[in-house]
């Protein structure tokens, strides 16, 4: 049964001669976490966790205090564990996760609650503390300053071996359990469930070896770890068979298991074969670079610390206060040209009006770009052209009002450095894609918290 909160408590008072108090900054964001909008948006999306979950049950863990210990959790950058412990351990942060002298609940329990709290309603989450923003007059939205980031998805990074290795690795341990559920019962040979990856992964290594010394080496060494890949491939595949004839569930789960992690074993072979064989420049769209996380994209954005990442675009628009006002999680590498205009309208919509001063950097100058703000009504464009510039360019750029936006919109720089070092947006440390809408959901909630209570403090 869903419960939405712990009977009110103060702990401060039970405790005689105690003089804790929170800190001004928490205390404004523990006031803002008060908003009845807030709470229904997360218990809406927690209640429907079962069919009955709101009428029957057990009593759950009070949606107030996961909505809370979720927010500790990304305001500090903890993971499930830190938040149970340092909930546990303080006084201030019982009181401001609503826990009181109740028990804390489980990082597991925690970590399953959070899983329920869609992409979507982050979404509204933050802009619900937008409309709290706006109301308390910290922000007007005057000033919209846009740029990209990349944010990592947690793998390593990939090579053809080290992918076909994870695959072999990922079947055999399956094929080890499928032989405990269907070994006795199937007619199956023994080596059908044979374990390969200690095989794969010692080619593995002797790819990475021989790749020092010269492509006749490194193609010989992947000619083996593609064997030893393609007989894990036909093992399960015969397991597989013999998985959805059995009516258990544990076999049920297995093959659900096989069935996701088949195909992109088969990707891995293919582009393998094309890129190390053929000589073929596979195209990044066409690539595979992470067998665990596949929705990954390959980005490059001319970095010189870093040329390829691995993750996903993730488009920010920042208004005056420090408020990440809107977000977006990008597919692929789109130019930074085409998230101009869609940025400007969804301005429109949270505002009700264009910003006075909209800016952006050197890769998102375009004339299209430049027209459009002008036609909406933004007053200050500051969209410094690359390359070569006209005489008459040249003085429009030198302008002092184009000067203090350009360097206004510097201080994006120092947003994105903030959210990725403080809140956890360098590296998304959830599972698929859901999970990375959801983590770079909550760390933008977690900016935008921290600028309230940074400004309502005294």
């Amino acid at each position: 049964m869903l419960i939405e909160k712990h009977q009110a408590d103060n702990i401060f008072r039970r405790v005689p001669g105690l003089t804790i108090k929170m800190n001004p900054e928490l205390t404004a964001i523990d006031q803002v976490l008060d908003d009845d909008e807030l709470f229904r948006l997360v218990r809406d999306d927690l209640a429907r966790r079962y069919p009955r979950t709101e009428v029957a049950g057990r009593k759950s863990t009070p949606v107030e205090v996961i909505l809370r210990m979720l927010a500790v959790k990304h305001l500090y950058d903890f993971s499930y564990e830190q938040t149970e412990q340092h909930v546990a351990d303080s006084l201030v942060l019982r009181q401001f996760c609503r826990v009181y002298f109740h028990p804390v609940p489980d990082h597991t329990t925690l970590w399953r609650w959070a899983q329920l709290v869609q992409p979507g309603t982050l979404a509204a989450f933050n802009d619900r503390v937008m409309r709290l923003a706006v109301a308390a007059k910290l922000t007007r939205g005057r000033k919209l300053r846009m740029d990209g980031m990349v944010v990592e998805t947690n793998i390593h990074y990939p090579t053809d071996s080290s992918l076909l290795a994870d695959g072999v690795r990922v079947l055999g341990r399956t094929l080890a359990r499928a032989k405990a559920v269907v070994g006795e019962a199937s007619h199956l040979a023994r080596d059908a469930f044979r374990n390969r990856s200690r095989s794969a992964r010692r080619v593995a290594r002797d790819v990475a070896r021989l790749s020092r010394q010269g492509r006749e080496q490194t193609v010989s060494a992947y000619k083996r770890l593609v064997q030893t890949t393609r007989a894990s491939l036909r093992q399960a595949e015969q397991v597989l068979a013999v998985l959805q004839e059995q009516e258990a569930a544990a076999a049920a789960r297995l093959a659900h298991t096989l069935h996701t992690f088949l195909p992109r074993v088969r990707q891995v072979l293919d582009q393998t074969q094309r890129r190390v064989f053929a000589g073929e420049a596979v195209p990044a769209g066409e690539k595979l670079v992470s067998i665990f996380e596949p929705h990954s994209d390959i980005i490059r954005r001319g970095k010189a610390n870093k040329p390829v990442e691995f993750g996903h675009k993730v488009w920010l628009g920042e208004v005056e206060g420090g408020f990440i006002a809107q977000y977006a999680v990008l597919e692929g590498n789109p130019a930074d040209t085409q998230q101009w205009q869609p940025a400007l309208q969804r301005h429109i919509q949270q505002f009700g009006h264009p910003p006075w001063q909209a800016s952006g950097d050197r890769g998102v100058h375009t004339l299209d770009n430049e027209t459009f703000a002008e036609d909406i009504g933004v007053s200050r464009i500051i969209l410094p052209k690359p390359g070569y510039k006209s005489p008459k360019r040249g003085q429009y750029e030198k302008q002092p009002w184009f000067r203090r936006g350009r360097r206004f919109h510097a201080g994006v720089e120092g947003r994105i450095s903030v959210v990725s070092r403080k809140h956890g947006l360098n590296r998304c440390r959830n599972k698929g894609q859901i999970g990375f809408h959801q983590w770079v959901g909550w760390g933008v909630i977690a900016n935008n918290l921290t600028a309230i209570g940074r400004s309502l403090s005294p």
